[in-house]
């Protein structure tokens, strides 16, 4: 490249492990064990505290997780400012063995790492935080190891751990530096907090205890010991320690363990209920932490592959160089706005933040590579990048073509330990695959010496060109750029399958104008050329700008194989999407007036998302479903839910008192935490089926798409067994007592058959809890029974709303018509009175004359009834006149009326009549018939038939309209047209009964 521009290998110094071991960077995964107890040539280089803190590049996270450990053990009477225990739960390649390294050597060796630029960011933020300078030494901490990857559960070993052999025993070897007569002392209180925090202080010293992958240890480490009371004395000691920690002062705990959702080690049932009782301490008692995000990957790169920075005249000289070609008309419109370059648009900033790598390069790495499930983040790419690097600079030193910038196109797969990272840096999990791969690297792309493979033949055999010179690797850039859109899996997150053309060409972009697009164009096309190109190339073809055509290396993989590759790629997002289309699916209404689903925010809290999601609907009984990716109960992950529900519900406390008025007539549906994991793992399953289902090789493979077909209609079928059971939980607002304290109430099912999504079963489930009534229940002295004294006098608008409002009121099957026809039965039968404004009883005759919007008509106690025609109380029969006959032995007084029957019945309850005597028995009243029955019949077969049945039903209709049927129970299928069945439909809406319409 002849430029007069220094280039990268030469403004930059790689570091001596790097160059000393060919790019094959040995101590990328740092060992907290190594660096704290291995001696001599296996003393790695990170075991000094000034090195480390040299090849350490200062993450923002990074700094905070130290200065909360040197404040808490090194801030005198400021201690309380920091957290006492903080949990590192990140995924491998995280960078957590680093931060534990970091921690050890700021307690160990406090002066020595304060003197770097990462301590001296660690002693400002820390002066900040307490308005004072930290001490130099920290008040020498003394600092307990734990190395869990590196112990053995009941068998120490001599020199580390003495006579010490569970982890309470090998705690306090380590806290008393092997002084045996203190060991002794507290040895037998392995679950005695006071005794654990005496211990702590005995050392008269700040502590710092950092646990390393616990998991390793209470996991499958104690399950192959095969002592359970090893077993519950350890785990007894972790939580009175996790619990001490935090009362002591001066001391700080570091511990380490993979959040459960991310780990994918198998463990056995009981392992699994260590790690479920562990990770509630830890979520108890301290804090989860990462130490490196995404956006550190540039910096975390250069600070670990080169000792020096680059020179800021040497990155405003790059950048330039690619100034013209970024800003070229034809490359614009073909290339950079198709690929949605972003990274343009701050371009020196950009090469300033990822030199010597193109922005591109690091795009690629960030937003796709981390999202891959297997790809160790930073550990992965240190390696990939490592192998790179010394490889180019070979090449540069040697006088051969190496880019100005590092771009996906460059990474020289002709180099085996370059080849080798890729695939093994998770990109790539089965090994099957690997092998095909790393053969179509050397067959398709270029082989070990940079002499054959299809694109390597290309470049070579090309006839001179004016650009030769600035891109004589343009074909093989191209293809290694395919295939690491390729290796990837079918899709790559947010790209979709393989690498698109203008993706393709811009790889093989040089800042050199000689290179123009139309050099670009014949480049992608002789290589993916069907006669002369790639032959393992799959093409999907473009259509217009809009959809170029991709281009996919193909390994021929089995369903299996693919769907493997595909579940690799799919998003957490991409995941609870998923399961909450599913959700909203198969939830239904049941009795419940209106189906609400909430979707997660993951930006917002849990108890915001819910307080402004607009769930206080008036006059209205509410199914709310919460969607489990933000909301779940049980296993220790529900306090974020319980405090949401808790303010949804208005039961908050000060600022988070929300004026919430129809609590009482919303119900939650939630997800148990548990099931919801297994629920994750299956959505990926259906994800990963519906994608490799998609996919062209499988569409154009007859027994692979019957295949994917079986799968996914499984998966699906799985997934929505599994979704339905994980939510077992109900939470509704209570106040069994109507003059206590309302709460949060739940109810829980553990029966399979059983789901928080079926409204029916809700109600069912809140029936036997007398949170609701069921069908046919709310009778006249049902209303009687719940209503209160205070509840006579108040407006039937105001009972209305009691009733979606009061949590002491159970809520009404069919709502509003149920409490209609309650008052109505009620006021007949004598229960209960509707009176207006002055008092005056109000007649009812109908269910629906019951106006619950009434703000002038009132609920009032029964009042004492008068016969109209003679005012006397109300009775049976015609009224007393002096002409009646006389009662026998008995002469009514000249003037006066007869008392007999209008004064009320007697004892017997006999009625008297005019011209029949008081003491004839009056008949007695028929008794209500069951009727059960069923029937099936062709009506098309006979007209006849039809007749009969509309008579039956006019029967049913008569007796329906006089109040004769007082209850009714059943099933009814028919086939009828679409008029009718539209007409029948709408009745049925109006009576609340869910049907089932479908064509036939």
């Amino acid at each position: 490249m002849t430029t007069s521009v220094t280039p990268w290998w030469k403004a930059l110094k790689i570091r001596d492990e790097i160059l000393n071991a060919s790019g094959q960077i040995d101590d990328v995964q740092m060992s907290l064990f190594r660096a704290v107890h291995a001696t001599g040539a296996d003393r790695p280089p990170y075991a000094d505290a000034g090195y480390y803190g040299d090849i350490t590049h200062p993450t923002e996270r990074l700094i905070d997780l130290l200065t909360e450990i040197a404040v808490r053990v090194g801030g005198g009477e400021d201690y309380l400012k920091a957290r006492a225990v903080t949990r590192l739960d990140q995924g491998m390649g995280g960078g957590k063995s680093h931060a534990c390294i970091g921690a050890f050597h700021l307690a160990a060796s406090p002066e020595a790492l304060l003197t770097t630029e990462l301590g001296e960011k660690i002693a400002e933020r820390a002066r900040a935080k307490m308005g004072r300078p930290l001490a130099h030494d920290l008040g020498q901490p003394h600092v307990v190891v734990l190395p869990c990857d590196n112990m053995t559960a009941g068998a120490g070993v001599k020199e580390l751990d003495g006579p010490a052999v569970s982890l309470h025993e090998r705690f306090l070897w380590r806290l008393f530096s092997k002084d045996y007569t203190l060991y002794e002392r507290y040895q037998p209180f392995w679950s005695d907090k006071h005794k654990i925090a005496e211990a702590i202080r005995a050392v008269n010293r700040p502590v710092l205890i950092i646990v390393d992958e616990i998991l390793d240890y209470i996991g499958n480490g104690l399950d192959g010991s095969n002592k359970p009371d090893l077993a519950a004395q350890d785990m007894a000691f972790l939580r009175a320690l996790l619990d001490t920690v935090n009362d002591v002062p001066h001391v700080a705990m570091l511990v380490v363990m993979i959040a459960s959702d991310t780990d994918k080690t198998a463990l056995s049932a009981a392992a699994k209920e260590r790690r479920d009782d562990l990770n509630t301490q830890l979520e108890r008692n301290g804090l989860p932490a990462t130490v490196t995000e995404v956006g550190d990957f540039a910096d975390i790169l250069r600070r670990r592959l080169f000792d020096t920075e680059p020179a800021r005249e040497v990155l405003n000289a790059t950048a330039a160089l690619y100034e013209p070609v970024l800003t070229d008309r034809a490359w614009v419109k073909h290339v950079w706005e198709q690929t949605g370059a972003d990274w343009r648009r701050n371009w020196s900033d950009e090469v300033a933040a990822c030199y010597p790598f193109h922005p591109m390069l690091m795009a690629l790495a960030k937003d796709e590579w981390s999202r891959v499930t297997g790809f160790q983040r930073v550990r992965s790419t240190i390696r990939i990048f490592a192998a790179t690097v010394y490889a180019l600079q070979q090449r540069g030193k040697a006088d051969e073509w190496a880019p100005a910038l590092i771009g996906p196109g460059d990474l020289p797969l002709s180099d085996s330990n370059v080849r080798e990272a890729l695939l093994g840096s998770g990109l790539v999990e089965d090994d099957r695959t690997i092998a095909n791969y790393r053969s179509l690297a050397e067959i398709e792309i270029v082989n070990h010496d940079g002499s054959t493979g299809t694109a390597r033949r290309q470049d070579l055999d090309r006839p001179e060109a004016p650009w030769d010179e600035a891109n004589p690797h343009a074909a093989e850039r191209a293809a290694t750029f395919i295939f690491l859109a390729s290796i990837v899996g079918t899709l790559r997150p947010g790209r979709g399958r393989g690498a698109s053309a203008p993706e393709v060409k811009a790889v093989t972009s040089v800042p050199d104008m000689r290179y123009t697009i139309t050099d670009a164009d014949s480049v992608v096309d002789e290589l993916v050329d069907q006669g002369r190109g790639i032959s393992a190339l799959d093409i999907v073809r473009g259509q217009g700008n809009n959809k170029p055509a991709r281009y996919f290396l193909s390994t021929r993989l089995t369903h299996r194989m693919l769907v493997t590759n595909i579940r690799r790629t799919i998003t957490d997002d991409e995941r609870d999407q998923v399961i909450s289309e599913f959700a909203q699916k198969l939830a239904s209404t049941g009795p419940f007036r209106e189906l609400k689903f909430l979707p997660a925010d993951p930006q917002r809290p849990a108890a915001e998302v819910m307080a402004t999601s607009g769930l206080d609907t008036a006059y209205t009984t509410r199914l709310i479903v919460l969607d489990p990716a933000q909301f779940s109960l049980r296993n220790g992950m529900e306090k974020s839910t319980l405090e949401a529900l808790t303010v949804a519900m208005g039961l908050g406390q000060g600022a988070q008192q929300l004026p919430v008025q129809w609590a009482s007539s919303a119900v939650y549906a939630v997800a148990n935490t548990q099931r919801r994991s297994l629920v994750r793992s299956l959505a990926v399953e259906y994800l990963a089926r519906q994608r490799a289902l998609a996919a062209p090789e499988v569409q154009n493979d007859s027994e692979l798409k019957a295949t994917g077909t079986k799968e996914l209609a499984a998966a699906k079928d799985q997934l929505e067994k599994a979704l339905r059971r994980s939510y077992q939980h109900i939470v509704f607002l209570a106040q069994p007592d109507p003059d206590g304290e309302r709460y949060l109430d739940e109810v829980t099912h553990d029966d399979d058959n059983f789901t928080a999504l079926n409204g029916t079963a809700v109600w069912k489930a809140l029936a036997a809890r007398d949170k609701v009534f069921d069908v046919g229940e709310f009778t006249p002295r049902a209303l009687r029974h719940n209503l209160r004294d205070q509840d006579y006098g108040k407006t039937l608008s105001d009972i209305r709303a009691a009733f979606y409002s009061a949590p002491r009121l159970p809520l009404l099957y069919g709502g509003d018509r149920d409490l209609q026809q309650a008052i109505h039965d009620a006021v007949n039968e004598g229960l209960v009175s509707i009176v207006d404004g002055t008092g005056t009883e109000v007649a009812v005759t109908a269910p629906g004359q019951v106006n619950l919007a009434s703000t002038s008509l009132r609920l009032a106690k029964p009042q004492p009834r008068a016969c109209p025609a003679c005012s006397a109380p109300a009775h049976e029969g015609p009224c007393a006149t002096n002409s009646a006959p006389e009662a026998p032995g008995k002469a009514a007084p000249s003037g006066a009326a007869s008392t007999g029957p209008a004064s009320g019945p007697n004892d017997n309850d006999s009625r008297g009549t005019s011209g029949r005597s008081s003491n004839v028995d009056t008949p007695p009243s028929a008794k209500d018939k069951q009727a059960a029955f069923s029937f099936t019949s062709n009506l098309l077969a006979s007209a006849g038939g039809a007749d009969g049945f509309a008579a039956l039903f006019r029967a049913f209709y008569m007796a329906l309209d006089e109040r004769q049927i007082s209850y009714l129970q059943g099933t009814i299928q028919v086939v009828l047209n679409a008029d009718a069945a539209e007409q029948v439909q709408q009745r049925l809406q109006e009576l609340g009964i869910t049907a089932n319409f479908k064509e036939i």
